[in-house]
């Protein structure tokens, strides 16, 4: 098991790892919107999609990897009347052939996040 940790994304706020590569595969834990530098909370569900999709891409380059290499990701959002623009800015990383993926709406998401966003990423 190898742990990637990166400062371009926010340090983890519990006991995990940024993400862990194991057996060829990478998994990513999931990404919020938080700013790496701040460790404030960006505003509002598009800011926070856009934030928690860099912190993803940045965790994602420093394990050598692409969005290109992604097989599954799960997205929760607070409320899923948020769906619509998630999935907008979604698409707007990752491209046909897409990864396999599920949106779950949560009850609640640490620090009172509005999206969050994980994946399993396959070798390049």
């Amino acid at each position: 098991m190898n742990v990637i940790q990166t400062d371009q994304a926010p340090a983890a706020i519990g006991p995990y790892s940024q993400a862990v590569a194991h057996n060829g595969f990478l998994f990513v834990s999931g990404q919020l919107g938080l700013d790496p530098v701040s460790g404030e909370m960006a505003g509002g569900i598009e800011a926070q999609t856009r934030q928690a999709l860099n912190n993803l891409l940045a965790v994602l380059r420093a394990a050598g990897r692409t969005p290109h290499d992604v097989v599954k990701a799960t997205l929760y959002v607070a409320d899923m009347a948020d769906f619509a623009l998630v999935n907008k800015f979604y698409a707007e990383v990752f491209a046909p052939p897409y990864p396999a993926r599920e949106v779950v709406q949560a009850a609640g998401l640490p620090k009172n996040g509005l999206v969050e966003i994980s994946a399993i990423v396959a070798a390049p």
